[in-house]
């Protein structure tokens, strides 16, 4: 039985007809960065989740890290995105923006012209590959030294591309602050390693991530307001570090006061990174007052013992959704899982994204 996952929450101002959340997944179908019809189309499937969290899209012109992700920052991208989430309310789901600026984790060849690969600090990526379209995998350049200018300027962004999907139909936005992006990179002291406001203590390396926050919540209000965080990951070249328990509990105090709607907490254990210590979940969990969102290789009984545990709220998912667009009915029916095909995760065309069958077309 899944009394609980497939429960109805609430969640800030808006309700949610189920506890499964679709997580943010790159799919790299967004030509020329502006969401499109096809993109559409793969939302508009999924909207029997309770919360979609779309793929991370970039608040900047220089956050575009990866080929064909999406942008949030011009008016062509927030019309292609108004059909994407017209799709999804049409289906009676809801949908937050994830907003992700790439940092240091991107290649120039990925951005439009003038746009630069920037970072906290100057830290070089050794063993990670940036796919280029035409070109394939290349080495990561070194990124530039984000200036105080720099930094203002993208917490404006932030907010920007914020109040543009509101406009865009969306119900929130996502910070994500996790997998080694612009927001982590701040908060580790491996990437961060500034002698200004910005670095050093932890309050510091804090500093970005909360003001980022603060103007967010200021263009668009706390309800419409999540993060996702990965304390001890190892995506993009972090991991942990000696005051990381004390960094994300303090973040999480700042979040209190900010009254952000939730936590997203990532886990990929399953995924073959060390997985994260029970205890910093715990704390964390503890220690957030309002929505926090399990994630990281769960199928529905797993998610609905822990939803009964109350280690977590809600749960997100993230590979299952890719091949089961109907994932919630079958979770519901006990239904046998198309497989995901990992060789189309990040090609163009329909082919591995609008091709999984639903339950009714495999009858």
């Amino acid at each position: 039985m899944l009394d609980h996952l497939l429960s109805e929450y609430q969640l800030g101002d808006i309700t949610l007809k189920n506890r499964i959340v679709m997580a943010p997944m790159t799919r790299s179908r967004a030509e020329g960065n502006v969401p499109n019809d096809m993109m559409a189309t793969y939302y508009g499937n999924r909207a029997e989740a309770g919360l979609i969290i779309s793929e991370g899209t970039s608040p900047s012109f220089n956050g575009l890290g990866y080929p064909r992700i999406p942008g949030n920052f011009s008016a062509e991208q927030m019309e292609g995105w108004k059909k994407v989430t017209q799709a999804v309310h049409d289906g009676g789901g809801k949908i937050f923006m994830q907003l992700m600026h790439c940092g240091r984790v991107s290649h120039p060849d990925n951005l439009p012209e003038g746009g630069r690969v920037l970072a906290p600090s100057a830290v070089e990526m050794t063993d990670t590959k940036m796919y280029v379209d035409g070109k394939g995998q290349l080495d990561i350049p070194l990124a530039q030294e984000m200036s105080i200018d720099d930094i203002t300027f993208a917490v404006k962004e932030y907010a920007t591309s914020a109040k543009l999907a509101i406009d865009a139909g969306f119900d929130g936005v996502e910070l994500h602050a996790a997998n080694g992006y612009l927001l982590e990179q701040f908060l580790n002291p491996q990437t961060n390693k500034r002698d200004d406001q910005f670095g050093g203590s932890v309050e510091d390396r804090i500093r970005f991530v909360r003001n980022v926050t603060e103007a967010t919540v200021a263009a668009i209000g706390a309800d419409r307001v999540g993060m996702r965080v990965s304390p001890y990951g190892y995506f993009n070249e972090v991991g942990p570090f000696d005051s990381v328990d004390e960094t994300y509990l303090r973040l999480v105090e700042i979040l209190n006061k900010t009254g952000i709607v939730y936590l997203h907490m990532v886990d990929h254990e399953a995924m073959g990174a060390p997985a994260v210590p029970e205890a910093i979940k715990t704390k964390l969990r503890e220690a957030f007052k309002r929505t926090f969102i399990l994630s990281g290789g769960y199928d529905a009984h797993r998610a609905e013992i822990d939803i009964r545990a109350n280690k977590g709220d809600l749960v997100a998912f993230g590979r299952p959704f890719i091949a089961n667009p109907d994932l919630v009915t079958r979770f519901r029916e006990s239904a046998e899982l198309n497989i995901p095909d990992t060789d189309t995760f990040y090609t163009p065309g329909v082919d591995g994204y609008l091709t999984y069958p639903t339950l009714a077309e495999t009858a």
